[in-house]
């Protein structure tokens, strides 16, 4: 296979863009990652786009989401005429699996530059919040639903509680919720440790202009806000809103043609894998585990090698979890391993620099890339007050949907810098 080499990354500031169409969000994404990869002319050069979008049909746009989102940039020129485009949809995990397509397209040697999409709008202005909030059912198992709930409702009795979900909240905030509080019995994890995650974030998001949120929330802020449902509140979970994301990869003999500046701000995509999920045990390590250890084998490291990751923290119980699925702490520590600074500036490997979903935003098509996009700026140097020093690896962890006790599709991604 070949190498594949990370040119240009975009994101919009996340937010509630009424007044933005998803043509609006992906021009603002496509323009600026081709800003980003040198200018306007690169565009000429793609040899493929993946565009990943979850929720256009709940605006009227089925099939061909992509083709009308993107005609006007061809029409333009930005972007070549007749260049192959392919839908992609995977939930949360839908800008991830785009940039798979991409990666791929440059590894086989079937293109030597590939553009991955992803957007977004959730904000339906004028909406009942509870009509948002059930655009999310899309991910859930529809074909049978009982599957999922008969899982929760094992997973709770066995705890002596019962599983519930209510308005004002998603089904994906309840099943996180459950998965948090066996975690907090079987390993003693504390809410505090959870508030602590969503504070952390709050803080990397004050110095990200991308942030939707950005301001400092303490823990006992946190702790005060609004309860969504136990041991959840507000602040720990991620809020609806709009964006894009963007990123452009490409072959070695293409970033050899470049100039100086481009191939200086290059980074290596080491690894990129994607996993499926199943109906696992409560105490199975989950996907996210299988995926890692595919990513690290195929980059040659280990965890201690990764300076900086972005994690799925679709609530603040995510970021624990997947400290711990990815090999960053031992399983059952990750609450101990994030109160004691691990994933701080200064610690063992800072994650969600960001502000992760629960402060930079969770526009679902658009998040996987944005990560991307945070990783990529941290291995360039260019991430200002809220840069990891020296940072020369960096991990990207996306999952999508709910099949159980997991997500049904996990990516991971490592990236590195030139000179690692």
């Amino acid at each position: 296979m070949n190498d594949v080499y990370l040119i240009g990354a975009h994101s919009t500031a996340f937010g509630r863009y009424g007044h933005l169409s998803f043509r609006d969000l992906t021009r603002q994404a496509c323009e600026g990652v081709l800003r980003d990869a040198g200018g306007a002319g690169v565009g000429a050069s793609v040899g493929s786009v993946w565009f990943g979008n979850a929720m256009m049909s709940y605006w009227g746009q089925h099939c061909t989401r992509g083709h009308f989102c993107l005609v006007p940039l061809i029409q333009e020129g930005l972007l070549p005429a007749g260049v192959p485009l392919l839908n992609v949809e995977g939930a949360c995990a839908t800008g991830s699996m785009a940039f798979q397509g991409a990666v791929k397209d440059i590894a086989s040697g079937e293109h030597d530059l590939a553009l991955a999409v992803g957007v977004e709008k959730l904000y339906r202005p004028g909406a009942p919040k509870q009509e948002m909030f059930d655009m999310f059912r899309a991910a859930e198992n529809a074909l049978d639903p009982h599957e999922t709930l008969d899982e929760y409702h094992s997973l709770m009795a066995g705890l002596g509680r019962s599983f519930e979900t209510g308005p004002g909240r998603t089904m994906f905030m309840d099943t996180y919720a459950a998965q948090a509080v066996y975690h907090m019995e079987r390993f003693g994890t504390t809410q505090r440790q959870l508030a602590a995650v969503a504070a952390k974030n709050h803080a990397f998001a004050v110095h990200n202009e991308r942030a939707q949120y950005r301001f400092e929330m303490s823990v006992e802020e946190v702790l005060a806000d609004r309860p969504v449902t136990y041991p959840l509140t507000r602040s720990m979970c991620a809020p609806i809103g709009d964006g894009a994301a963007a990123v452009l990869v490409c072959s070695a003999d293409y970033l050899a043609s470049q100039p100086e500046a481009v191939r200086q701000r290059a980074v290596r995509v080491a690894a990129t894998t994607l996993t499926s999920g199943h109906y696992r045990k409560p105490d199975e390590p989950s996907l996210t585990r299988l995926a890692a250890s595919r990513a690290y084998a195929r980059a040659g490291i280990t965890p201690g090698d990764i300076d900086v990751a972005e994690v799925h923290d679709a609530t603040a119980f995510g970021e624990i979890y997947q400290a711990e699925m990815l090999g960053f702490c031992e399983i059952g520590e990750g609450g101990k391993f994030v109160e004691a600074g691990e994933t701080d500036l200064g610690g063992s490997v800072p994650v969600n620099t960001s502000g992760g979903l629960l402060a930079k935003g969770h526009p679902v098509a658009a998040s996987g890339l944005s990560m991307l996009t945070e990783v990529t700026v941290q291995l360039r140097g260019e991430a200002g007050p809220r840069q990891v020093t020296g940072a020369t690896r960096g991990l990207i962890e996306n999952g999508g949907g709910i099949m159980g006790l997991e997500e049904a599709a996990c990516a991971v991604t490592i990236l590195e810098r030139l000179d690692a």
